[in-house]
């Protein structure tokens, strides 16, 4: 099968870069499931959700699930690379740097409040019924969205990646299969460490233990499972889980509601 690649250069040009007088620029796009943005970065910073669709960024060595209705944050100059999980339909809005929500640069999933997708509703509408630009309403409606972005509840389904090549083939090989049920142990004779190095570079590359670490794979993998519709017997079964109600289980304790409400 043929990835489609996106041509992120030509996307780009397609836009005006925000100022500090018109600190946000929005669009959106469709995106078929298995589209591929390559790594690139720009001078502003990005907040994309995801009107209906799923999708994965990989940057600063992790991968982040976005599910829909929720938003990634891309801090100005960060590497990025996206790939579409399902057909998605993306509202990309460009941040001047100067105004960015967060500092640092690290990346952030959001969950987008009622009040945030108002504003962003309004803000487009603005723009489709032709409102000359940096009018007073459409100045208010930017500022009102950049001061409530970083209100949001952030929830991330993060994946950090390694770079000692034992951990990167452990890594590798439960990204590609995430419900094996092999053990630290199992690995180690199978990467050609002990069973603590093991864990040790767990802590130290990626600030959580193996178990941990596995949970989050085993949650990016089941996001578009979910979205796409497949039961949640199905999802748990092909992840390793004993039993729906295991899994139902560890989604809410780690995310406070159901699977069906995250994602609902």
């Amino acid at each position: 099968m043929t990835i489609p690649i996106v041509n992120h250069t030509r996307f780009d040009r397609e836009w005006e870069a925000p100022t500090a007088a018109q600190p946000i620029m929005m669009a959106g796009r469709d995106l078929r499931a298995s589209a591929v943005m390559q790594p690139h970065h720009h001078a502003w910073g990005q907040l994309t959700y995801a009107v209906h669709g799923v999708m994965r960024v990989e940057a600063n060595n992790s991968s982040w699930i976005v599910p829909p209705q929720r938003a990634v944050w891309i801090p100005p100059g960060v590497v990025h690379g996206t790939t579409v999980l399902e057909d998605t339909h993306l509202r990309p809005m460009r941040v001047y740097a100067g105004r960015a929500p967060f500092p640092g640069n690290s990346c952030k999933v959001l969950e987008l409040s009622s009040l945030l997708r108002e504003l962003l509703a309004a803000l487009e509408a603005l723009d489709r019924q032709g409102e000359p630009p940096s009018s007073p309403r459409e100045h208010l409606l930017m500022e009102m969205i950049l001061d409530e972005i970083p209100r949001c509840a952030e929830h991330a389904l993060r994946v950090p990646l390694p770079s000692d090549k034992r951990l990167k083939t452990l890594c590798d090989a439960l990204i590609a299969d995430p419900g094996a049920e092999v053990t630290l142990a199992g690995w180690a004779s199978q990467v050609g460490a002990s069973e603590r190095t093991l864990a040790r570079l767990f802590e130290r590359e990626l600030d959580m233990s193996f178990s941990h670490w596995r949970q989050q794979v085993r949650l990016a993998h089941a996001a578009p499972l979910i979205a796409g519709g497949m039961p949640l017997s199905q999802v748990a079964a092909q992840l390793g889980y004993a039993s729906q109600s295991a899994f139902s289980a560890m989604f809410r304790k780690t995310f406070g509601c159901s699977p069906s409400s995250f994602f609902k």
